[in-house]
């Protein structure tokens, strides 16, 4: 679901510089900052930073999480015609996948599960469809409803078969993980940061972010959602630690932007969705959060809300066509005025 859209947060970080005391009253305290690096890939700008003493170690760690992105997109981008996602699509069978590739599947049939197909990553042949009839030297026109029921015959999460290492699906189909996997690179690439030694820090692409432990003076990470209308006030401001958080909005690209159709689709019905401008998810993980953050928006604001409210620990504050701004009950919990 590369259709999905991503809401450009605003990282309100102020690099603050805290002290501690190492050893004797002698020695000179142990200068502790935030280091960071931006980088292009999946697509989106992304940004990992680590809190520490120790520069050499910490950008080490950052170039460990960007090389474990940089895997993970070799893997399931539909733009490389050599990774295995493409492979999939184009030969309907891959063995020996990589374990990344089938944990990635496996959630997603999970997710199109719990979301009554409203998540689905084999829509491709619809994104694919409408694609087709918008941009420079297209007809800039609606695919015919035929078209749209001959892409949705090929919608069928259920029908990815995966049997230990070895994942098929029906010919014709065609899988895009834009809705997911990106997350799920956020989620690794923190990781990678954890296991060699950072304990704070976090990994944002392009509005799919993880924060874990706390700003240099020990606060918690303060990230601000952007208002749609590109006021200067953020709508919300949202204090993580342990958590990601997600957007996915209508408001930024288009199939054509004078036709003003939504890259984001409904896998059910085929046809682009507006039913609401953005919808925002906090989770445990950015797989999480990414997923639900499309599906959310493609729901819409009664069966979106009723899906989040019966998850554990996720929250998900949406923005309606009309202008309203809706929460889960415990969204709250995480907002803050102080920053």
């Amino acid at each position: 679901m590369d259709a999905k859209i991503v809401i450009a947060f605003m990282i309100l970080i102020i690099a603050s510089i805290a002290f501690v005391e190492l050893g004797s009253e002698n020695e000179i305290p142990a200068k502790i900052e935030i280091y960071s690096q931006t980088r292009e890939a999946m697509g989106t700008t992304v940004t990992i930073a680590a809190v520490g003493s120790n520069e050499d170690q910490m950008y080490e760690s950052i170039d460990k999480a960007f090389e474990r992105i940089e895997e993970i997109e070799s893997l399931m981008s539909t733009y490389n015609d050599q990774s295995q996602l493409s492979i999939l699509n184009k030969e309907k069978n891959v063995d020996n996948t990589d374990p990344s590739l089938v944990y990635v599947l496996e959630k997603s049939i999970y997710y199109s599960e719990i979301t009554s197909g409203a998540f689905d990553v084999t829509i491709k042949p619809v994104l694919d469809l409408w694609a087709s009839k918008y941009g420079d030297g297209k007809p800039n026109q609606p695919p015919t409803q035929d078209e749209i029921n001959d892409a949705l015959r090929l919608v069928n999460s259920s029908a990815i078969i995966i049997n230990g290492t070895s994942v098929s699906i029906n010919e014709g189909m065609e899988i895009t993980l834009g809705g997911i996997a990106k997350g799920y690179a956020v989620d690794e690439a923190a990781r990678v940061l954890i296991s060699h030694g950072v304990e704070n820090g976090f990994v944002n692409a392009g509005g799919d972010g993880f924060y874990f432990g706390t700003k240099p003076d020990g606060k918690p990470w303060i990230i601000g959602l952007q208002d749609p209308e590109k006021k200067v006030d953020p709508v919300t401001v949202m204090t993580l630690s342990g958590k990601a958080v997600t957007t996915s909005g209508n408001y930024e690209r288009y199939f054509n932007d004078s036709a003003r159709v939504s890259h984001i689709a409904d896998p059910r019905t085929g046809y682009p969705v507006s039913n609401l401008i953005s919808s925002t998810i906090i989770a445990d993980s950015a797989l999480e959060a990414d997923a639900l953050a499309t599906s959310v928006f493609v729901l819409g604001e009664e069966d979106g809300l009723k899906l989040v409210e019966s998850l554990e620990g996720v929250e998900c504050l949406i923005i309606t066509p009309d202008k309203r701004i809706v929460r889960t009950e415990g969204f709250e919990a995480y907002e803050t005025v102080d920053y």
